[in-house]
């Protein structure tokens, strides 16, 4: 079974040397998704997703995050740039969570 959700939500740089790019979930998508993955979950209660963001699909992975109780989806250079996003901007975000 494929389940697929669709929300807005602004990127984010997170404060270090790394420079990576983050889109928070809001919580009621992230709790959907929790109860829908218990048996599905990976390392660091990750769970694996395809996204969408400004016409760019990628298969990435969730990690959930403690201080937010949600969960965190990496947005990659090489997708920003095609989607012509950065850090501020509100973006729809489309994600697919397969059963595997």
């Amino acid at each position: 079974m494929t389940t697929s959700y669709t929300f807005r939500s602004e990127v984010w740089l997170y404060p270090g040397e790394a420079g990576w790019h983050f889109v928070t979930l809001p919580v009621d998508v992230a709790e959907e998704i929790r109860e829908a993955t218990a048996l599905l979950r990976r390392g660091f209660g990750s769970v694996r997703v395809t996204a969408d963001v400004g016409g760019q699909t990628w298969q990435t992975s969730l990690f959930p995050d403690t201080q937010t109780g949600s969960y965190l989806l990496p947005v990659k250079k090489a997708v920003r740039t095609a989607a012509r996003i950065s850090a501020g901007d509100e973006v729809e975000v489309r994600l697919t969570v397969e059963d595997a």
